[in-house]
């Protein structure tokens, strides 16, 4: 078959069919994340019938919306032609899983306090990675017409990742505040400043020490201490927003400042796929030519 020919094929084909092919071809490229991520499937999967048959849609929706974050890497790996290492997607596959499985289904950031902590962290880490490795891209692109250096490119992907967690604590208030949810979990502290106490009306706070109970119209809300709505909550998570987003910038640092040195660092580095691993242009050729052999055999 001519190139020619080759190059007006594809067009038969559709967009939607060869997308889920290629990420099809993309989640068995490498072994050990396509274990990882068909693992975490199956039990999503069985979770999800379980919490229909208990008639708990809420979780089954949780569960759905699980199963399409696990696609989140094939997809970004596919669409826009990058390569995530092995080791930062499982890591991303880990994050979507402890999140939405174990943090919402399973109540672990009730079970265990520091949970929300970790994946915050996590969030940062993965935040900055993504921020990096767009501007990393740019930075190798022959039609980029300036380059940054180490610190700069490490710089704006420290920024991008606190920018994320800044948004994300924006949805989690807007949550919480227009319907009524608690993302932005209450901590009970047992002293507060404020200078609404001072009974002169002057700006200067008043403190009580020693809280020990919080009453609401004379009935006790048995909690040992007062209750603050969401601000510590969200203060923690931006703070180790920031551990996870200045690891990885500084990783990335030394990363470009040293091309193609360290094996550990390179595993963290999206980096852009080379032309024998596009697998939306080989998912694109083999359906075309399936297509042509189809509509040849008609024809006979």
């Amino acid at each position: 078959m001519s190139k020619g020919k080759r190059s007006r094929d594809p067009e038969k084909v559709s967009h939607l069919k060869v997308l889920g092919r290629a990420m099809r071809m993309e989640l068995r490229e490498h072994r050990s994340s396509f274990l990882v991520y068909l693992i975490f499937r199956l039990l999503v999967i069985g979770l999800f019938i379980y919490q229909l048959v208990t008639g708990n849609y809420e979780n089954a929706f949780l569960c759905l919306l699980t199963l399409l974050l696990l696609l989140i890497p094939s997809f970004v790996q596919v669409t826009f032609k990058i390569e995530l290492p092995t080791t930062l997607e499982i890591i991303i596959l880990c994050f979507i899983f402890a999140a939405e499985i174990l943090g919402e289904i399973n109540e672990f950031y009730i079970v265990f306090p520091f949970w929300d902590t970790v994946l915050h962290t996590m969030n940062g880490f993965l935040a900055a990675a993504i921020g990096f490795s767009l501007v990393d891209l740019l930075n190798r692109s022959e039609k980029m017409v300036f380059k940054l250096s180490p610190l700069f490119t490490a710089i704006v992907a420290f920024c991008f990742s606190m920018t994320i967690g800044v948004i994300w604590e924006f949805f989690e208030f807007a949550m919480d505040q227009f319907l009524g949810l608690d993302m932005q979990k209450d901590t009970v502290v047992h002293a507060i400043s404020s200078v609404l106490l001072n009974p002169d009306g002057l700006n200067v706070p008043v403190r009580l020490s020693g809280i020990q109970d919080t009453l609401v119209d004379g009935v006790s809300l048995g909690i040992g201490g007062y209750l603050d709505i969401g601000l510590i909550d969200t203060m923690e998570d931006l703070l180790v927003n920031f551990v996870g987003a200045f690891v990885f910038s500084a990783i990335g640092y030394f990363y470009v400042k040293h091309r193609g040195k360290g094996n550990i660092i390179r595993r963290f580095i999206p980096h852009r796929k080379r032309s024998d691993r596009d697998f939306f242009e080989i998912a694109k050729e083999e359906m075309a030519e399936g297509t042509e052999e189809k509509e040849t055999s008609e024809k006979r």
